[in-house]
């Protein structure tokens, strides 16, 4: 018997005004997949990404989460499904007045249901998750490398254990050593804790180590979607000019 999606998109169209970003767009997220979203600037990734977190509605179209459809106005419903994902946004966003320690304790102090002594043991756990030791988190976000922002908002993405994981750029500004270094993590994680990913970004280097499927956004839909090795036969303008001609290095 099949398994439901993690994530399931019907008929999304998405407008500002008079700008269509996009247009009857299906799609379809499998547990356990690593899935790359490209396209170009303006194709509306990262709206499709907030519209997969809840934080925009699409203008017509339905977003379901674990079978739960994101606009479904059951309150409890709603918090119950965001639990059961994390995020981790293009510049980390932290709380800039919070420590290491406090930006990864926030979402488990939003749950009102932990003493201070577990909230301390998980955030070390997760830490430890993130190749990063106790001693950092009495650190402030402004004393951070970019490289361990990203760790930390990692950390803080998987405070709540969550089964789906969304990424937006995830290696933007990093240097090739600390961007493979990075995607080495979040490939480790992802297999140790059977996670699904949803990515947004434009490195093919991030893309090839990563991704299982790549979906790519052109012309205000998806013009193809599946595993690398298929999406890579596909003829379309934006294909050919974004993975190149040699096509197999990305296999």
């Amino acid at each position: 018997m099949n398994q439901p999606p993690v994530i399931e998109l019907r008929g999304i169209s998405t407008r500002f005004g008079s700008q269509v970003v996009h247009r009857d767009l299906d799609l379809r997220v499998e547990a356990g997949q690593i899935l790359g979203l490209v396209g170009g600037s303006g194709s509306g990734k990262t709206t499709l990404l907030r519209e997969m977190l809840g934080l925009l509605r699409p203008t017509a179209g339905s977003v379901r989460l674990f079978e739960v459809d994101l606009a479904d106005p059951d309150g409890r419903l709603q918090r119950s499904v965001r639990r059961r994902l994390g995020m981790l946004f293009q510049h980390g966003a932290l709380f800039s007045a919070l420590s290491v320690f406090d930006n990864i304790a926030f979402p488990l102090r939003e749950l009102r249901c932990l003493d201070e002594d577990w909230i301390r043991r998980l955030v070390h756990l997760k830490l430890d998750m993130v190749e990063l030791a106790p001693g950092h988190g009495r650190l402030m976000p402004a004393e951070l490398s970019g490289g361990m922002v990203k760790r930390v908002a990692l950390a803080r993405a998987l405070a709540l254990e969550p089964e789906l994981l969304l990424l937006d750029e995830p290696t933007a500004g990093l240097d090739p050593d600390r961007s493979q270094n990075f995607v080495d993590l979040v490939a480790a994680l992802q297999q140790a804790l059977g996670l699904t990913v949803v990515m947004v970004t434009h490195d093919l280097r991030t893309l090839s180590s990563l991704a299982s499927h790549i979906a790519v956004l052109a012309d205000q839909r998806l013009v193809a979607c599946g595993p690398k090795a298929e999406v890579m036969t596909v003829d379309h303008p934006f294909i050919s000019g974004f993975f190149g001609t040699d096509r197999r290095k990305l296999l």
